[in-house]
């Protein structure tokens, strides 16, 4: 039995990435992670568990929060996915990573760009209530490094509570 791939499992998509328009011809089986990171080279998302559980891998897609590694590209067709690369304009750094900076929201990092972007999307969200509130709408996005209280601070700065 031959091991090949038809052709028709190929699909062409237009993806907005960070606000420039990619066309990308992919096997339609790929997830988004997969095609920001392998295709686009934007490996500021992370791979962590690839089953959706860890959150390593959140982006925005149409402002809205979601795993890349549970979302195929297809489905993100004229769509605006932002990855943390995008996240703020002309290199700068966006009011939640400053804050993740100044409260030490990080340790190793690997987990960081997810948390970020978990965190921007909760804040549009409006579930930055309390720090109660704040760890369940972040409960997603897992920290082997256990920085919860720092990312938390952080969180609640930016949402305008102060900074401790």
């Amino acid at each position: 039995m031959e091991n090949t791939v038809s052709a028709d499992i190929y699909v062409d998509v237009m993806l907005r990435v960070n606000g420039s328009a990619r066309r990308l011809r992919l096997d339609s089986r790929v997830t988004l992670l997969d095609a920001l990171r392998d295709e686009l080279d934007l490996t500021g998302t992370k791979k962590g568990c690839d089953q959706g559980a860890c959150g390593a891998c959140t982006v925005l897609l149409d402002g809205k929060r979601v795993l890349s590694c549970l979302t195929l590209a297809a489905q993100c067709e004229g769509r605006e996915v932002t990855s943390i690369e995008g996240l703020a304009p002309d290199g700068g750094l966006h009011p939640v990573q400053e804050a993740f900076i100044r409260h030490d929201g990080f340790q190793c990092g690997y987990c960081t760009p997810g948390q970020i972007m978990s965190a921007v999307a909760l804040l549009q969200e409006g579930r930055a209530g309390s720090d109660e509130e704040i760890r369940e709408f972040m409960s997603g996005n897992l920290c082997r490094c256990g920085a919860y209280p720092n990312i938390v601070a952080a969180i609640r700065e930016v949402a305008g509570r102060g900074s401790e």
